[in-house]
Protein backbone atom coordinates (compact mmCIF):
# COMPACT_ATOMS: atom_id res chain seq x y z
CA UNK A 1 0.00 0.00 0.00
CA UNK A 2 1.34 2.88 -1.22
CA UNK A 3 -1.41 5.57 -1.26
CA UNK A 4 -5.01 6.29 0.41
CA UNK A 5 -6.55 5.41 -2.82
CA UNK A 6 -5.01 2.27 -3.14
CA UNK A 7 -6.12 1.52 -0.10
CA UNK A 8 -9.90 2.80 -0.54
CA UNK A 9 -9.66 0.86 -3.89
CA UNK A 10 -8.67 -2.44 -2.02
CA UNK A 11 -11.93 -1.76 0.50
CA UNK A 12 -14.09 -1.31 -2.42
CA UNK A 13 -12.59 -5.06 -3.95
CA UNK A 14 -13.44 -7.30 -0.61
CA UNK A 15 -16.68 -4.99 0.16
CA UNK A 16 -17.83 -5.95 -3.47
CA UNK A 17 -16.03 -9.63 -3.22
CA UNK A 18 -18.23 -9.96 0.74
CA UNK A 19 -21.67 -8.49 -1.06
CA UNK A 20 -21.92 -5.31 1.02
CA UNK A 21 -23.52 -2.89 -0.40
CA UNK A 22 -22.71 0.41 0.89
CA UNK A 23 -24.51 3.93 -0.42
CA UNK A 24 -24.47 6.61 1.78
CA UNK A 25 -27.64 8.04 0.02
CA UNK A 26 -29.54 4.59 0.55
CA UNK A 27 -33.39 5.14 2.11
CA UNK A 28 -33.35 1.10 3.02
CA UNK A 29 -30.36 -0.14 5.01
CA UNK A 30 -30.07 -4.21 5.67
CA UNK A 31 -27.58 -5.03 8.64
CA UNK A 32 -26.74 -8.66 9.35
CA UNK A 33 -25.15 -9.69 12.54
CA UNK A 34 -21.57 -10.71 11.79
CA UNK A 35 -19.97 -11.67 15.00
CA UNK A 36 -18.40 -14.89 15.72
CA UNK A 37 -21.83 -16.65 17.13
CA UNK A 38 -24.05 -15.06 13.37
CA UNK A 39 -21.25 -16.80 11.38
CA UNK A 40 -21.29 -19.97 13.17
CA UNK A 41 -25.13 -19.80 12.36
CA UNK A 42 -24.91 -19.29 8.79
CA UNK A 43 -24.91 -15.14 8.49
CA UNK A 44 -22.34 -15.37 5.39
CA UNK A 45 -25.12 -17.26 3.03
CA UNK A 46 -27.83 -14.57 4.31
CA UNK A 47 -25.97 -11.95 3.71
CA UNK A 48 -24.68 -12.77 0.09
CA UNK A 49 -28.35 -13.85 -0.48
CA UNK A 50 -29.19 -10.39 0.56
CA UNK A 51 -26.74 -8.81 -1.46
CA UNK A 52 -27.55 -11.35 -4.99
CA UNK A 53 -31.56 -10.01 -4.15
CA UNK A 54 -30.74 -6.55 -4.09
CA UNK A 55 -27.94 -6.72 -6.95
CA UNK A 56 -30.90 -8.85 -9.12
CA UNK A 57 -33.76 -6.77 -8.30
CA UNK A 58 -31.64 -3.52 -8.95
CA UNK A 59 -32.69 -2.16 -6.36
CA UNK A 60 -30.32 1.38 -6.13
CA UNK A 61 -31.91 2.38 -2.89
CA UNK A 62 -30.55 -0.32 -0.28
CA UNK A 63 -27.58 -0.73 1.42
CA UNK A 64 -26.65 -4.06 2.81
CA UNK A 65 -23.77 -3.69 5.64
CA UNK A 66 -22.80 -5.76 7.99
CA UNK A 67 -22.34 -5.44 12.49
CA UNK A 68 -20.39 -6.52 14.98
CA UNK A 69 -22.71 -8.69 17.87
CA UNK A 70 -26.47 -7.48 17.99
CA UNK A 71 -26.46 -8.99 21.71
CA UNK A 72 -29.30 -11.90 20.87
CA UNK A 73 -27.47 -14.61 19.66
CA UNK A 74 -29.76 -17.65 20.47
CA UNK A 75 -31.47 -16.10 17.40
CA UNK A 76 -29.12 -15.91 14.95
CA UNK A 77 -28.64 -14.94 12.20
CA UNK A 78 -30.28 -11.16 12.84
CA UNK A 79 -31.02 -8.67 9.93
CA UNK A 80 -32.32 -5.14 10.81
CA UNK A 81 -34.01 -4.02 8.48
CA UNK A 82 -34.38 -0.09 8.41
CA UNK A 83 -36.38 1.67 5.65
CA UNK A 84 -36.19 5.70 6.14
CA UNK A 85 -37.44 7.04 9.76
CA UNK A 86 -39.61 4.21 10.41
CA UNK A 87 -38.72 1.84 13.70
CA UNK A 88 -36.37 -0.73 12.79
CA UNK A 89 -37.06 -4.21 11.99
CA UNK A 90 -35.25 -7.18 13.21
CA UNK A 91 -35.67 -10.27 11.62
CA UNK A 92 -34.52 -13.62 13.54
CA UNK A 93 -32.99 -16.97 12.66
CA UNK A 94 -32.67 -15.92 8.89
CA UNK A 95 -31.89 -18.63 6.18
CA UNK A 96 -31.03 -17.23 2.67
CA UNK A 97 -34.47 -19.42 1.91
CA UNK A 98 -35.94 -16.39 3.82
CA UNK A 99 -34.47 -13.41 2.20
CA UNK A 100 -36.27 -13.27 -1.26
CA UNK A 101 -39.64 -13.07 0.59
CA UNK A 102 -38.06 -10.10 3.29
CA UNK A 103 -36.91 -7.89 0.03
CA UNK A 104 -40.10 -8.43 -1.92
CA UNK A 105 -42.57 -8.23 1.06
CA UNK A 106 -40.49 -5.67 3.30
CA UNK A 107 -38.30 -4.10 1.35
CA UNK A 108 -39.95 -3.12 -1.98
CA UNK A 109 -43.74 -3.40 -0.58
CA UNK A 110 -43.50 -2.36 2.84
CA UNK A 111 -45.19 -5.30 4.32
CA UNK A 112 -42.80 -6.33 7.35
CA UNK A 113 -42.95 -10.46 7.07
CA UNK A 114 -43.56 -10.74 10.91
CA UNK A 115 -43.86 -14.44 11.16
CA UNK A 116 -39.90 -14.28 10.58
CA UNK A 117 -39.42 -11.28 12.82
CA UNK A 118 -38.38 -11.76 16.74
CA UNK A 119 -41.73 -11.00 18.00
CA UNK A 120 -43.85 -13.61 16.58
CA UNK A 121 -41.15 -16.29 15.13
CA UNK A 122 -41.64 -19.85 16.02
CA UNK A 123 -38.48 -21.04 18.06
Amino acid sequence: MKSLEELKALKAKMQEKMGIRNDDSATTRVVIGMATCGIAAGAKPVLKAFSDEIAKRGLTNVAVSQTGCIGICQYEPVVEVYVGNEEKVTYVKMTPEKVAKVVSDHIVNGNVVTEYTIGESKL
